[in-house]
């Protein structure tokens, strides 16, 4: 008994206990040897055979559940001083992340207006024929319609070509002075060099007691956002044809690849589209029950806006998350 004992207690380690805990107690073990021996003792001694072997194995089996518990806990020891970490050491340096180039761009805009103190008003993406459309003086069978290839479904709901109709529905739950900027995805059926089926939108609406809007407000505000974005550029307004504002105008300005000597990304024309804008039509403010006011729109792509300052050749390069291109703007 007592060399037992001595030989559980002389295990240094769990994977040496567990072997002699399969030579003592296994089915083929020294105590089942033991207890096969009871088939051959007399019975007036099997009984005091059998209880001195149940309190020879009981006390064998509290040795090896303490020396269990002194291992393990070893063990446990060892691994974590293994592990211990000095928290004095310096770590590796952690690689900072950045914002998305669309996402940075956005934010870019959108601080220069909140700057200038317009408000941030949000829409749904699911919108009704009347808001996308009616409302900005594109009624049905308008021609202007084709201009946006439009996700139409079942029911006559589409996803929203534009974030104008948020527009829509700030005047129809308002009343001027209205000093607002609309961000937001919109949705169009076009996929190639320069359009994606889902892209971002910054819209801008001012509209104010008749007399107090007018172009030259439209102009001064537009030269300097545009200054604030792409530095000091050359910006010019050219006419043009929205359904929803008149007069409307196109923005140009001088392109930042060739300073305005003409290249192939300005079309060697010195000059790059950037946005649109004009004088609300009178038939929008028909449309929400305004009167006797006037007002100015504008819209931009915030994508197009981040290739620019970016300089990115393929806008669907923004879309496939390839850490490659990411990685260059952190």
């Amino acid at each position: 008994m007592k060399h037992l004992e001595d030989k559980i207690t002389q295990a240094s380690n769990l994977e040496s206990l567990e072997k002699i805990r399969v030579e003592l107690f296994g089915k083929k073990g020294a105590l089942a040897a033991e207890f096969a021996k009871l088939k051959d003792i007399p019975g007036p001694e099997k009984k005091a055979f059998a209880e001195g072997l149940n309190k020879s194995k009981a006390a064998l089996q509290a040795v090896f559940d303490k020396q269990y518990e002194i291992l393990k806990a070893k063990e446990i020891e060892a691994m974590l001083k293994s592990e211990e970490i000095d928290v004095s050491l310096y770590g590796n340096v952690a690689q900072k992340g950045a914002l998305h180039p669309v996402m940075e761009t956005m934010d870019k805009i959108i601080d220069y207006f909140v700057a200038m103190n317009f408000a941030v008003e949000s829409g749904p993406m699911v919108e009704d024929d009347f808001h996308n459309f009616e409302a900005l003086n594109l009624p049905k069978y308008h021609p202007a319609r084709d201009m946006q290839d439009t996700f139409y479904f079942n029911d006559g709901g589409l996803l929203r070509t534009h974030t104008s109709p948020v527009q829509i529905r700030t005047m129809l739950q308002s009343k001027p002075p209205i000093r607002m900027i609309a961000p937001g995805s919109v949705f169009r059926r076009d996929y190639d060099l320069t359009h994606t089926p889902m892209f971002h939108q910054v819209e801008g609406l001012v509209v104010d007691e008749e007399g107090k809007v007018s172009f030259a407000n439209l102009k001064s505000i537009l030269t300097d956002f545009l200054h604030h974005m792409f530095g000091d550029v050359e910006v010019r307004f050219r006419p043009s044809f929205f359904p929803f504002t008149e007069p409307s105008a196109e923005v140009d300005i001088s392109c930042i690849f060739c300073k305005g000597d003409g290249c192939r990304v300005c079309s060697h024309t010195g000059w790059l589209e950037v946005l649109g804008c004009g004088i609300v039509d009178p038939n929008v403010f028909k449309s929400v029950g305004y009167e006797g006011v006037s007002g100015y729109a504008f819209g931009l792509g915030v994508e197009r806006f981040a290739m620019l300052i970016h300089q990115i050749p393929d806008l669907r390069s923004l879309f496939e998350g390839d850490i490659r291109l990411l990685e260059q703007f952190r």
